[in-house]
C-alpha cells in the first residue's frame, strides 16, 4: 500500500495542472500567500510561507529539518510553491511557534508538541512521553498505530494540521555541575526540561524550568539552573555544555524517541492544490526517516569527543530510574483520569506499548545486551 502511495505521489509531482489561484497573502493572517503567475513546466499557483522554528541555526541537524522540507517542496514544483524558515527568535520566540501558527502570523511552524502541554496535556504524546517509545516504535505508532489520527484531532481544536517531520533518536539523560549519587540528591536541583518529563522531575524533588534551546547555555553558565537535558552528544556538544556542567548521564528515559513536528495553520493547507497538500505530506515523511539516520551517524562520532574531552558519562543510579518509572506511570494514570482528551491518547499509547515492547525486548534487547558491547570502543559509565 505505501509503495502504491509513493507511485502516486511522484506521477502527481511531475504533472501538477490546473490547481486554481489562492488569493490571499501572507500579512493578511492565516491564509495562504500565492497569484496566478505563469503556468511553467509544471503549472499550479505561486504560494509562498513563512515557517518559524523553535530551534537555533546552530541545531543544524534539527533546524535542518525545515529547510530541507522548503528545498524539497521547491524543487518538486519547480519553486512555485516557497516556504522562508525562520529560525527560533528571528520571527517569534522558540517557545511561541504554535500560538504564531494558531494565529495565522505564520502559516507553518516547526517545534516539538510538548513545549505547548499548557494548552492541551495530550500534545506530550506527539513528541515523547517517559518511558515511552523508542524512534522506531514511535513511527510505528503514528503511522500505524493511529497516533497520528489522535494528534490531529487535538490539533484541529487549534486551527492546525500536523506532520511528524523529524526525531532525534534516543536522548541523553542531561547535563549535571555535580554527580548525582541518589535519588536524594535531586531535591532542590534546578533543571531545564519540558513536557512530561519536566513533570515527573518536579515530583522527584526538581525545580524545573522550560527554556528554548537558543536560552540553556547562558542559564547554565550564569549559575540560573544546575542542569539541563537538551538532545544528545551531537548537538549538546556544538552549544557547549559540557564546557560548564561535566557529568553526563544517560538514560534520556524522558525522552527515548521524540518526533518533531511541522505544524501548519489549517486554512493555509487547505487552501493549497491537492497535490501541493500530497507533497508536503511526502516531504514530511522523507525529513522524519532522514533526520534520525544523521542523528544516528552524528552522535556516536560525539560521544566519543566529549569523552576524549573529560566529560564523565555516569548512568543514572537505580533508584532513580526506579522513582521515575513509578512517578511516570502514575503521572500517566491521573491525567488520564482527569482529562478525556488526555485518556483516549494514553489508552492508545498504553495497548501499543504491552504490545511492542515484549517484542523489542525479546528479539532486539537480547541481540543488543550481546553483540553491542563485543564490537567498537566500550563507553563506560560510571554509577
Amino acid at each position: 500500500m505505501e509503495q502504491i502511495k509513493r507511485r502516486e505521489f511522484l506521477r502527481t509531482a511531475s504533472s501538477i495542472a490546473g490547481a486554481g489561484a489562492l488569493t490571499a497573502c501572507a500579512s493578511e493572517g492565516p491564509s495562504t500567500a500565492a497569484s496566478q503567475g505563469g503556468a511553467g513546466v509544471i503549472g499550479g499557483p505561486r504560494v509562498e510561507w513563512r515557517v518559524a522554528s523553535s530551534f537555533p541555526p546552530s541545531m543544524d541537524i534539527s533546524q535542518g529539518g525545515p529547510l530541507r522540507v522548503a528545498e524539497r517542496i521547491a524543487a518538486l514544483t519547480e519553486g512555485r510553491f516557497t516556504m522562508r524558515v525562520f529560525a527560533a527568535n528571528e520571527l517569534v520566540p522558540g517557545l511561541q511557534v504554535m500560538d504564531a501558527v494558531q494565529a495565522g502570523t505564520t502559516q507553518a511552524g516547526f517545534t516539538a508538541g510538548y513545549y505547548y502541554v499548557g494548552k492541551h496535556p495530550g500534545l506530550a504524546f506527539d513528541t515523547s512521553v517517559p518511558f515511552g517509545f523508542d524512534p522506531r516504535q514511535q513511527n510505528a505508532w503514528m503511522y500505524y498505530g493511529g497516533g497520528l489520527e489522535l494528534m490531529r484531532e487535538i490539533h484541529s481544536e487549534f486551527g492546525i494540521i500536523n506532520f511528524p517531520c523529524g526525531n532525534t533518536g534516543g536522548q541523553m539523560g542531561g547535563w549535571f555541575r555535580q554527580p548525582l549519587n541518589s535519588a536524594a540528591d535531586l531535591n532542590g536541583l534546578r533543571m531545564r526540561i519540558p513536557g512530561i518529563g519536566g513533570e515527573v522531575m518536579t515530583r522527584m524533588g526538581v525545580s524545573v524550568q522550560v527554556l528554548a534551546g537558543g536560552d540553556i547555555y547562558p542559564a547554565l553558565e550564569r549559575g540560573a539552573i544546575d542542569a539541563c537535558e537538551w538532545i544528545g552528544p551531537y548537538d549538546d556538544m556544538n552549544l557547549g555544555f559540557h564546557l560548564i556542567a561535566k557529568n553526563y548521564y544517560t538514560p534520556g528515559w524522558w525522552e527515548p524517541g521524540p518526533t518533531l513536528t511541522l505544524q501548519v495553520n489549517q486554512q493555509a493547507f487547505n487552501a493549497l492544490p491537492n497535490t501541493y497538500q500530497e507533497m508536503l505530506t511526502e516531504v514530511c515523511k522523507e525529513v522524519n526517516f532522514n533526520m534520525l539516520n544523521q542523528y544516528d551517524a552524528a552522535n556516536p562520532r560525539a560521544l566519543v569527543t566529549l569523552v576524549e574531552q573529560g566529560v564523565q558519562l555516569r548512568a543514572f543510579p537505580d533508584d532513580i530510574l526506579e522513582i521515575a518509572w513509578n512517578e511516570s506511570n502514575a503521572y500517566l494514570e491521573e491525567q488520564a483520569a482527569a482529562h478525556s482528551g488526555f485518556r483516549k491518547i494514553y489508552e492508545s499509547f498504553k495497548a501499543f506499548r504491552e504490545t511492542i515492547f515484549p517484542w523489542f525486548a525479546e528479539n532486539e534487547g537480547r541481540y543488543a545486551r550481546f553483540a553491542f558491547p563485543k564490537v567498537g570502543r566500550a563507553m563506560t559509565t560510571t554509577g
